[in-house]
């Protein structure tokens, strides 16, 4: 069986919004039964930049996803992020499949995001406020309005020109979207906000209106921060990996929230909690090697080929 590669394109189009939720379910009823084995990341410091490397099975299939992050390399006329999924057999080792790193790592956060909220309540057909105007910015967009039949979008980017592009790309999805320059109005009418930034400082005030839903993918270091203090300690607080909270989720370590305290996604039924009465609703997304690996699958099951298929169900039979 010769391995399969997807560039970029063959990797989005293998990962649909929709399949990819059903996907995360799978895995995360999957981690709550036990039956998955992911160790926290490997981070390792490269010359200007540092690489890292995600293992993870489910027993079935195994995956390890390596991306290396290095700040100046649009200078160099490079992408900032790099990186590759690899989906093996867990019974042989046999390689499968290769996917975009990038991709992978931006579709399944969004979708997951959007996962989540559906799973807490997350108001559908509302307004949206995006937070930042980069790759998971525009990820988050087409993940809610497919998921969450997301109504008009309010974009809010430190870059001007970043953000007019995604306010065109909104335009063509068939959305109302406004590039503003101040949270306050639009945090007042959404009910879906979305922050993915880089930001060391809150980038809105504690302004959320309590039947909110709060997806924040950015502030990935301990030292970095989205949201005010005040607004994390008066939610209601999920996250997607509580492991990789304890170090990684800055909103939450610096609002000084316990993260043993923290509901983890998979541990809450539908509608177990929802925003309103009183509290928004806070999804802290750190991500996780399972995500990477619940795609790469999803994209395998859908390229395979009946040969393949039946290849893979003669061995383990």
């Amino acid at each position: 069986m010769s391995l399969t590669l997807l560039d970029a394109a063959a990797t989005a189009a293998a990962l649909p919004h929709a399949a990819l939720a059903d996907a995360l379910t799978d895995m995360l009823a999957r981690r709550r039964a036990g039956q998955t084995l992911s160790p926290e990341r490997l981070v390792v410091p490269l010359t200007g930049g540092v690489l890292l490397a995600m293992p993870a099975t489910d027993g079935e299939y195994a995956a390890t996803k390596l991306v290396t992050v290095h700040a100046d390399n649009p200078r160099r006329g490079l992408p900032s992020l790099l990186g590759e999924v690899l989906l093996m057999r867990a019974d042989t080792g046999e390689r499968l499949l290769m996917l975009d790193g990038p991709t992978v790592t931006a579709r399944r956060t969004a979708t997951l995001s959007a996962l989540a909220g559906l799973r807490l309540g997350a108001a559908r057909g509302a307004e949206l406020l995006l937070v930042g105007a980069g790759v998971q910015a525009r990820a988050h967009l087409d993940a809610f309005h497919e998921l969450l039949g997301v109504t008009r979008v309010w974009i809010l980017g430190r870059d001007p020109a970043r953000a007019e592009a995604l306010r065109a790309h909104a335009g063509g999805l068939g959305l109302p979207a406004e590039v503003i320059r101040d949270a306050g109005p639009a945090l007042a009418r959404c009910r879906l906000v979305v922050t993915a930034t880089t930001a060391l400082a809150p980038v809105i005030p504690d302004a959320v209106r309590d039947d909110a839903f709060v997806a924040a993918v950015g502030a990935y270091r301990p030292e970095m921060c989205e949201l005010p203090a005040a607004l994390v300690r008066r939610a209601r607080r999920v996250v997607d990996d509580r492991a990789g909270a304890r170090h990684e989720a800055g909103d939450f370590l610096q609002a000084g929230v316990a993260i043993d305290t923290v509901d983890q996604l998979e541990d809450l039924a539908p509608g177990a909690i929802s925003p309103g009465a009183g509290a928004p609703v806070v999804f802290k997304s750190v991500g996780q090697a399972l995500w990477d690996l619940a795609a790469a699958r999803l994209a395998w099951q859908r390229i395979a080929t009946p040969a393949d298929a039946a290849c893979m169900a003669g061995e383990r039979s």
